[in-house]
């Protein structure tokens, strides 16, 4: 019998100073069994970044046609794609075709170097690519945070983002790979 993802929950107080974003969430975040808490957190650090009403988890891991968060118009049509990992390149310029904005957070330290060294330059074209990295340190780091219930705190200033429980703050600030 295949394992069930966990189910985690967060209290997310978002204070976006950058965009006058200031608003609570209550998310809900499934762990597919093959995922790591760091992952996970580096979704909920995704959503922070980027949180709207209409910005939503997808199935991930669990989809081959779906990216990690979406958000989407009234009319279905998908305005922003955000992508973990290191996506091949087919994937990304499938994505770009039926996004109007791509995102795409790296954050595996090495492994992300070497993948930007060998897409980067056929992906610079690509108008509607944004491509950050996230510090390996910085992931391990949120991972520490990851609890079943969750209550959160996420202040972006200046391009990166701090975010403190009762006992512990992070913080990151992703490197600029491209921007679209």
């Amino acid at each position: 019998m295949a394992t069930k993802a966990t189910i985690f929950k967060a209290d997310c107080q978002i204070i976006d100073l950058d965009r006058h974003y200031y608003q609570d969430h209550a998310l809900t975040l499934a762990r597919h069994p093959s995922e790591t808490d760091e992952r996970m957190m580096l979704r909920l650090l995704a959503f922070a970044f980027h949180a709207s009403d209409a910005l939503t988890f997808t199935r991930g891991l669990s989809s081959s046609d779906e990216p990690d968060l979406w958000q989407k118009d009234l009319t279905g049509t998908i305005e922003r794609w955000i992508e973990l990992g290191q996506p091949d390149e087919k994937r990304i310029r499938k994505a770009c075709g039926r996004a109007q904005q791509v995102i795409i957070y790296c954050y595996s330290g090495n492994s992300a170097r070497i993948w930007r060294e060998q897409t980067g330059a056929r992906l610079a074209n690509i108008r509607n690519l944004t491509v950050l990295n996230i510090p390996p340190q910085g992931g391990k780091a949120l991972a520490q945070l990851a609890q079943r219930n969750m209550q959160l705190q996420a202040t972006i200033q200046d391009g990166a983002i701090r975010i403190s429980d009762n006992a512990a703050s992070v913080e990151v600030t992703p490197e600029t790979w491209q921007l679209s």
